[in-house]
């Protein structure tokens, strides 16, 4: 797993961002999952079915699957007197994958075929089932499954140019093969797609981050959301180090940092490069400088060529190809 998989895996999970995430795509903007109301599940999605085969008393085959998300959380919600839960997964992606909606359709799949297994498992073990139907199915005739929406979040500069839905991935775009082929979509947050109006309505610092990715490639852009955030000015560390690794920046942060100015940030390392690049250049100068004046002593039979190339630290051969550039 890469640097920036880790850096943002562990930014989404914080439940704040996760539910800033969720409440921008699913409520435009709203408030409506609070962070308290997420618990953290296992990322690992196992399915093992177990399937009873006709009259077999007893007898059945297994079948096992395993997959690994990048987040997984739950959510209570109400229905009426009632709690339910339903199941929200995160998958970050630094760089487009352009079979995003064959994968989130499989761990969506396995999600649920996990549930149908619970279900069997406990009937089962309970001697619950009320008819020959549902113990073939493994699955009561009541029994309801907890709705799964997986959520692509893309740290990626460059616009999302991947599938979004299954059927732009079939090579048969026959309207008629189409309407019977079911179609799988993705939920997709993609910072070059965000209308800069929109980006307001994030409320965590998932604000700052995505802005920042938009426009990480544009240096005006990029220098008028400097100049007019002031939200920028003091960015939760965790927020800034998605930005940093992303972008390949250096903040110059440490494991003790919690608040970090970006502006100011930027604007430091922007000047320390110049200033890198002026040395650098200052240096080029005087090794330049150094060299001509190598070169006229020996053409002027003041020092030989082996002694000038020492003092000017290169082999003699560069030293003599030196000379032949300089003649031309």
């Amino acid at each position: 797993m890469g640097k920036a998989d880790i850096v943002t895996k562990e930014y989404m999970r914080k439940p704040h961002v996760f539910a800033d995430a969720f409440n921008y795509y699913l409520y435009d903007g709203r408030q409506v999952i609070k962070p308290s109301e997420l618990k953290e599940m296992d990322t690992a999605e196992i399915l093992s079915i177990v399937e009873e085969t006709a009259g077999g008393k007893g007898k059945s085959r297994d079948y096992g699957v395993q997959k690994y998300r990048d987040i997984l959380k739950s959510l209570t919600v109400m229905s009426g007197s009632e709690a339910s839960y339903v199941l929200l997964g995160v998958e970050n992606q630094t760089d487009i994958h352009y079979a995003m909606p064959v994968k989130n359709m499989v761990y969506d799949a396995i999600q649920y075929g996990s549930q149908v297994s619970k279900a069997a498992a406990e009937h089962r073990r309970d001697r619950s089932f009320e008819s020959r139907a549902e113990f073939l199915s493994g699955f009561a005739k009541e029994d309801k499954l907890q709705p799964v929406i997986t959520l692509v979040i893309h740290f990626g500069a460059d616009p999302w140019d991947g599938p979004r839905s299954l059927h732009e991935m079939l090579a048969v775009q026959n309207e008629t093969v189409l309407q019977y082929a079911q179609d799988y979509r993705i939920h997709l947050i993609d910072p070059g797609s965000i209308a800069q109006k929109d980006f307001k309505k994030f409320a965590s610092s998932l604000r700052e981050v995505l802005n920042y990715i938009k426009y990480s490639k544009d240096e005006k852009g990029l220098a008028r959301l400097l100049r007019e955030d002031e939200r920028l000015k003091s960015l939760e560390a965790g927020a800034a180090r998605v930005i940093e690794t992303i972008t390949n920046m250096d903040f110059a942060m440490n494991e003790k940092t919690e608040v970090v100015n970006v502006c100011q940030a930027v604007e430091d390392m922007m000047e320390s490069r110049e200033q890198i690049g002026r040395q650098q250049g200052e240096l080029i100068g005087r090794q330049q400088g150094t060299l001509e004046t190598l070169i006229n002593l020996v053409q002027k039979g003041i020092i030989s060529v082996s002694d000038a190339a020492s003092e000017a630290g290169v082999s003699r051969e560069v030293f003599e190809e030196k000379m032949q550039s300089a003649q031309k």
